[in-house]
């Protein structure tokens, strides 16, 4: 995963990251929100309610790096995702590309295999535009 800071004036491909969060809300039931930001925490695109995107794509950012060094000091190489279940739902962060990460909210009640599976097939898909359009800036 790499930091933004050179390429903070780049436009990402907001419309189609967009697009993404919302099939995912229609393929996962349950699915309460979810976002895209950058690893150093700038939203990109998000499809949430009642909830300040900007602190959590910051908060994100912070999960980020415990989780990658938590990864490489166990010896389980590069960051993937982080799954962390509360009383009232889960909050799974996925690594999308080299420069955003996908942070989906989800209910108590959601099947956190088919979450896994279809967050893990949209970051694929938002790694591509993201990466693509970044590398070009």
């Amino acid at each position: 995963m790499r930091q933004l800071t050179a390429k903070r004036t780049t436009v990402l491909p907001e419309p189609e990251v967009q697009a993404e969060l919302r099939g995912l809300r229609a393929r996962i039931p349950h699915l309460t929100g979810g976002l895209v930001a950058t690893t150093d925490g700038l939203v990109v695109a998000h499809d949430t309610s009642g909830l300040e995107a900007e602190s959590v794509a910051a908060l994100t950012a912070a999960a980020l790096g415990v989780g990658a060094r938590l990864a490489e000091a166990t010896g389980h190489g590069s960051f993937r995702e982080l799954l962390t279940r509360g009383e009232r739902g889960y909050t799974a962060t996925y690594a999308a590309g080299a420069y955003t990460v996908l942070t989906l909210m989800a209910g108590p009640e959601t099947n956190v295999g088919r979450l896994h599976l279809e967050a893990r097939r949209a970051g694929a898909r938002i790694a591509a535009l993201a990466d693509a359009e970044l590398d070009r800036g």
